[in-house]
């Protein structure tokens, strides 16, 4: 596949680079402060699952993202919660399947 293969990808990607830039939060908080709007936009599974290897790359723990989901509740409610926490425990069942269906994918 190439660059001119995935326009929104690449779009998302440039995006995404440049935020980073702007940022001085440490890439833990980075992630949780994501997840955080994830869950308040009540977000789709692939998102949640975009952010699964930057998550484990910045060393944020499944406690720490249960503590955001805790956090927010008050403000997003319960149904937004429960979802969240649903999508959130399949966006992980599919990193796992997708690790070991090893790097063929």
């Amino acid at each position: 596949m190439t660059e001119a293969d995935t326009p929104v990808l690449n779009t998302l990607a440039e995006i995404n680079a440049v935020a980073l830039e702007q940022t001085k939060l440490s890439p833990a908080s980075l992630i949780l402060v994501r997840l955080a709007a994830l869950i308040a936009m009540d977000a789709p599974v692939i998102s949640y699952l975009a952010h699964v290897g930057p998550a484990a790359e910045a060393g944020v723990s499944l406690d720490q993202a249960q503590d955001v989901l805790v956090a927010i509740a008050p403000i997003v409610g319960a149904p937004r919660t429960l979802s969240a926490s649903a999508k959130i425990a399949e966006a992980l069942a599919q990193a796992v399947d997708l690790a070991e269906a090893g790097p063929g994918i």
